[in-house]
């Protein structure tokens, strides 16, 4: 029996259609926001033609709303859609998207990503490989391996052992470290597990909830982590940690990880990481910084000599270049003072699979899978790493220079205003400034109310082009604006601007 003629592929043929004619949406998607930048300063949005109240930043509709808007395009086919098919479909999605490069996109802990951002994913995109062992992913593997390392020394982190690895998130970060340090610190639990330990944890009042959520997982038990106060600035009480553990240990539990702050969520704050360090090398606990958000200011001296001062004395670090950077998302790292400790906390025999040498140091693996819960693992260490080649270093100094400068702007303009009470730290501990409209200077004592006014001038501000968060407080929800580096100062103008015009349109 003889085989079929061949066919050609021409998948070559077949991507560069598709890419030519997704590039005519996606161009002009990034260019909108681009004009759309010239108009912020007055308050309002560029308005896009068509459909509901529709700006570069979104076309704004309730869930519902949207869902039978896209009802036909939200089916599964049978037949094949094709180009055309492909094409009108992402016109859509691009069109009913939030365009995270619009300068009025300050609602999150991250904002746009750039060129090289987009080169990096297209590549992803076509190695499509896995960064588990080396044999399928050569040269990605040794990109996260020096991406990591480098990362590591710019905390200080010791040389000889630091390194780290890719993770698909921070909260994916933080949990890798609890099951690290438990490992760790009680080997017997890898393979029996918590037995008749009743282990603790201890975090921020202020930290995020990817711990509990871990504890949750993992069968630590969210009960079990402990929350520490923390003082008028958001940062962790070290005297109350300490009491903390020791109140535990009397109840016959077993601390055995802190979970420090570079940059807490709703007020940036950074904890005081020399005193903390000090109590838990004392105690035996691994001491673990979640500096997802503010770790970034590593890259700018000036601003992390400061913020980050002990953080060289962690055991790990979670960080997320996607955030403060503008690199892709997701990219983040775990970084480890002894990537040892990381291969013995989590290395598993399969031969099928890992070729390590039995007893091979740290700087002898290269099935990276090894090193992590994760089997599947997209090589998101090449973001950071070409972005580093691509802008250099001292960009991403500038970067966070500039993300400072312009939050103090903004809290600047907000206090000259009169018309709002600014709730931040001064001066920032990082890139989010918060603050309450308050008609005069004088913010009601009604908790409801309040919040009721920055929910409503929050939506309604969608339609003006500018979307910001908001978080609970104790005087009712206020208003978080996260800004960045890449940010024009009309842009933060027109943000006050359209907010106290839009809180008087309100009655507010």
């Amino acid at each position: 029996m003889s085989a079929p003629a061949y066919v050609p592929l021409n998948r070559a043929d077949e991507v560069k259609e598709l890419l030519n004619a997704i590039q005519d949406l996606i161009i002009p998607f990034i260019a909108s926001a681009d004009r759309d930048a010239a108009t912020k300063h007055t308050g309002h949005a560029l308005k896009v033609e068509g459909g509901g109240a529709r700006t570069a930043l979104v076309e704004h509709y309730a869930p519902k709303k949207l869902e039978s808007i896209l009802q036909q395009e939200l089916e599964i086919q049978d037949e094949r859609g094709g180009k055309q098919g492909l094409v009108e479909l992402v016109d859509k999605i691009l069109r009913y998207s939030v365009n995270t490069w619009d300068q009025g996109f300050l609602d999150k802990l991250y904002a746009s990503t750039n060129a090289v951002g987009v080169v990096s994913e297209l590549l992803l995109a076509v190695l499509n490989t896995n960064v588990h062992i080396y044999q399928v992913s050569p040269v990605l593997t040794l990109v996260e391996k020096h991406t990591t390392k480098y990362l590591a020394s710019l905390f200080s982190l010791p040389a000889s052992t630091a390194g780290g690895i890719s993770q698909p998130g921070g909260s994916a970060s933080n949990s890798a470290a609890i099951v690290i340090a438990r490992n760790t610190l009680y080997p017997a639990t890898k393979t029996q597990g918590n037995g008749s330990y009743r282990f603790t944890l201890f975090t921020s009042a202020h930290g995020h909830y990817s711990i509990e959520k871990a504890a949750n997982l993992f069968g630590l038990g969210s009960a079990n982590v402990i929350s520490v106060p923390v003082d008028a600035s958001g940062c962790m009480v070290p005297s109350a940690f300490e009491t903390l553990v020791h109140e535990s240990k009397e109840r016959g539990e077993v601390p055995f990880f802190l979970n420090a702050t570079a940059g807490t969520t709703v007020h940036g704050s950074f904890d005081p990481f020399p005193a903390l360090a000090a109590i838990c090398k004392k105690q035996n606990m691994w001491f673990h910084i979640d500096a997802s958000w503010g770790g970034s200011v590593v890259f700018s001296p000036q601003h992390a000599a400061d913020r980050l001062h002990g953080a060289e004395h962690a055991d790990s670090i979670a960080l997320n270049p996607h955030k403060m950077l503008g690199v892709p998302m997701t990219c983040s790292f775990l970084l480890g003072r002894d990537m040892n400790t990381f291969h013995r906390a989590l290395t598993l025999p399969a031969g099928y699979l890992f070729h390590n040498k039995p007893g091979a140091g740290v700087d002898d693996i290269y099935d990276l899978a090894d090193l992590t819960p994760q089997c599947g693992r997209r090589a998101d260490s090449l973001k950071m790493f070409l972005a580093l080649q691509y802008y250099g270093a001292k960009h991403f100094a500038d970067l966070v220079a500039r993300g400072y400068e312009n939050g103090e702007y903004l809290l600047a303009k907000l206090k000259a205003n009169g018309h709002f009470l600014t709730i931040s730290p001064e001066p920032l501990p990082c890139l989010q400034v918060c603050f309450y409209y308050a008609k005069g200077g004088e913010l009601g004592h009604d908790a409801e109310a309040n919040s009721k006014a920055t929910a409503d001038i929050a939506n309604k501000l969608i339609s003006r082009g500018f979307m910001i968060d908001f978080a609970p407080g104790d005087r009712g929800k206020f208003f978080r604006v996260v800004v960045n580096g890449n940010l024009l100062k009309g842009t933060l103008d027109g943000l006050v601007k359209a907010l106290e015009e839009t809180a008087a349109e309100l009655g507010y």
